[in-house]
């Protein structure tokens, strides 16, 4: 899956230079007003979370089959060999599919805007491509988010969970859900206390998709048959009605 992000909730102390360096790179505005806001939005593609002691963060979490990219008409979204899910603003109609697709919600719309567009994090994909890290990661102080090879990413994990087994909920998030992310999430709580979904399938969204879509056919057919059945009968009914018309002697009336 190329390239992928871990945060460490067990190292984040809510600095967010994280959210203000990822404002940085998209050229956002970005102030304490903004800074208070705990919701990813056009104007803002992370942010950290508060949840008592502890917090968590929200970004896109570049799913290894992503619905967003399933499900748009235009193929504006593309999962890259690198591991970034991309947007290309340029091939979107505003449909806005992608955010009623996304298990994460995370897709936003520029509502307010003269020509609006969808935005979401890209996982730095100008930086990653020439190896240099997401800007989170490098204006993180703690090492809390940190970018690289996922496979590597999974295996740092797996060694803080084994070094420090009673700091860490035993699993990380984003190796199974939905397939599998390129953002993955580690804490010291089950992540459902952390407002991260807990429900979702391990199964690809997209799968599910198509297992429903390639069912259409069938569906269709029977429904075919069914309403040329009614049509049928009530045809008949019109004809049988009509022929008895047609036998009375004039004059006779039921």
């Amino acid at each position: 899956m190329g390239l992928a992000i871990l945060y460490d909730s067990t190292m984040c102390i809510g600095c967010r230079e994280c959210e203000k360096a990822c404002a940085a790179r998209w050229k956002l505005p970005y102030n304490d007003k903004i800074a208070a806001e705990e919701q990813i939005s056009a104007h803002k593609l992370t942010a950290i979370q508060t949840h008592g002691e502890r917090y968590s963060r929200r970004l896109c979490m570049h799913c290894a089959d992503p619905t967003c990219a399933s499900v748009c008409p235009v193929g504006a979204f593309t999962k890259t060999a690198l591991g970034p899910v991309v947007y290309d603003q340029t091939k979107c109609i505003g449909c806005r599919y992608c955010m009623l697709a996304c298990p994460f919600q995370v897709p936003t719309y520029q509502w307010t805007s003269r020509l609006p567009i969808v935005r979401k994090c890209d996982m730095c994909y100008e930086r990653v491509s020439h190896g240099k890290p997401t800007a989170c990661a490098e204006a993180c102080p703690t090492g809390a988010t940190i970018s690289g090879d996922r496979d590597q990413l999974i295996q740092e994990a797996r060694r803080r969970i084994n070094e420090k087994p009673g700091q860490y909920y035993a699993r990380i998030y984003g190796v199974e859900e939905v397939g599998g992310t390129s953002t993955l999430f580690l804490s010291a709580v089950p992540f459902g206390q952390l407002g991260i979904p807990t429900n979702l399938p391990k199964t690809p969204l997209p799968m599910l998709t198509w297992r429903v879509l390639s069912r259409t056919p069938d569906i269709a057919s029977i429904a075919g048959v069914l309403l040329g059945g009614v049509y049928w009968i009530t045809h008949r009914r019109e004809l049988v009605a009509a022929e008895e018309g047609k036998d009375k002697p004039k004059g006779v009336r039921k």
